[in-house]
């Protein structure tokens, strides 16, 4: 990854308007966020419930990018999330009282003339890191294809070409270049669209029934319905559009050449996906390469479990008290096999668990403020076991300090094989003195 400074918008700003699905009347209050904060919505109107512009927190939503944690949801939120990454906006707050982010014409014009008038300020001397595609990514949905390959040059090309058939649209093509193309001219005017033939079923589903032509481009035989193009070739613009603002769910700007041919939001989210497994499998071989941080003896030092409970080989790095990463090898030896289950060996899902939270344990233990503390298991949120973890399998164990107080430590884990995440959780301890037990 290529590194630059990180920028949040100088003060907040504010914008009103009614959701394009529901309906319904909604402020967004945008201020300004630390590094290294990323870009998170939070939900105002219920109790401040967080969510984070990733994608593991989309959810499938006709038309549109939809994102979830827990019962809090963000929708329609493609254009916001297009105009931040255009602006180079690294960290914000997006302070919502409703599901849905304001409309305003259906275009991302009305996000980035707020961001703008907010003006935007380096994050102190934080580094930017730009996500640099190194092999090719093809994903495809029927007809569709969307083809990501490496750009030498620190910039996202996009390609699209559009095919609407034997329609008023027909077919367009249409690039972009983020460093050398002018995103506020270019692209931000570019108004979603939909075809007359679709309205009726969309309304028929409770969607956009408050819309008329002057609120959405509506695309008839001979053109827009009661407006007017504002580009010739607006639908691949506002494409574009969208498909900015989805690779922005990777969390960092993606430096790559795109082709997209009929892509939407869903194949655009598969692309994204794609291209997170691929970083993680490089970053976690890259780990596994380097040099031990604590291996085994030192940790038998540092933790209070041993065999048969002892489910961390050795720890590979500590960032700043607040990550760790750490392996346990899975081998056929292991106690538990020979009862689970025997003919079909597969480690139980408790002590994967289990070996994320020891892994927790020892990173606790690092901060001189509890050093010398205990951490006792108080609790399990969010607890997702997505695959079975057999003999041969090495898990890769990371554990993140979500929060760390003098009796309670909250942490975020996650357990790997290879590039595919077999387990999840978040587990709370209570830190008691070491003497105690």
């Amino acid at each position: 990854m290529s590194v630059d400074r990180q920028h949040t918008i100088a003060q907040p700003v504010t914008l009103e308007g009614r959701g394009l699905f529901g309906g319904h009347p909604v402020t967004a209050r945008f201020e300004p966020a630390p590094a290294d904060h990323g870009i998170v919505f939070v939900r105002s109107d219920l109790e401040g419930a967080r969510i984070p512009a990733r994608v593991e927190h989309v959810v499938c939503r006709e038309r549109r990018t939809s994102l979830q944690n827990g019962e809090a949801e963000v929708d329609t939120c493609e254009h916001c999330l297009s105009a931040l990454a255009a602006l180079r906006i690294d960290n914000v707050t997006i302070e919502l009282d409703g599901s849905e982010l304001p409309a305003g014409d259906g275009s991302a014009q009305p996000f980035v003339e707020r961001l703008m008038e907010a003006g935007i300020n380096p994050d102190g001397d934080a580094s930017r890191h730009r996500f640099k595609l190194t092999e090719p990514v093809v994903v495809r949905d029927g007809d569709a294809v969307l083809a990501a390959v490496p750009n030498d040059e620190p910039a996202l090309d996009v390609i699209y070409d559009l095919d609407y058939g034997e329609t008023a649209i027909g077919r367009q093509v249409f690039t972009f270049n983020d460093h050398d193309d002018d995103y506020p001219k270019q692209l931000a005017p570019a108004r979603t669209f939909v075809l007359q033939e679709e309205i009726e079923a969309l309304r028929a589903s409770g969607y956009g029934t408050h819309l008329t032509e002057q609120d959405v481009l509506v695309i008839g035989p001979s053109g827009p319905v009661g407006n007017s193009w504002r580009f010739a070739n607006e639908p691949v613009r506002h494409k574009v559009v969208d498909l900015i603002g989805d690779l922005y769910l990777l969390g960092a700007p993606l430096q790559a050449r795109i082709t997209a041919h009929r892509s939407g939001h869903s194949l655009n989210h598969a692309l994204v996906r794609e291209l997170v497994r691929l970083h993680r499998a490089q970053y976690r071989h890259d780990l596994i390469q380097s040099r031990t941080t604590v291996d085994i003896r030192a940790l038998m030092r540092m933790m209070p479990h041993r065999y048969p409970m002892l489910l961390v080989d050795r720890v590979i790095r500590i960032e700043n008290d607040r990550h760790i990463l750490g392996l346990k090898n899975v081998t056929i030896n292991e106690p538990f096999f020979q009862g689970h289950y025997p003919g079909t060996p597969v480690m139980p899902g408790v002590l994967v668990v289990e070996a994320m939270a020891q892994l927790s344990g020892v990173l606790i233990g690092q901060t001189l403020e509890h050093t010398g503390k205990l951490g006792i298991l108080m609790s399990l949120d969010r607890v997702k076991i997505r695959r079975m973890v057999t003999p041969g399998d090495q898990l890769l164990l990371e554990a993140e300090a979500l929060r760390v107080r003098s009796r309670i430590a909250h942490m975020k884990c996650r357990a790997c094989v290879g590039s595919d995440v077999v387990a999840e959780a978040e587990v709370k301890f209570m830190l008691v003195d070491d003497e105690q037990h």
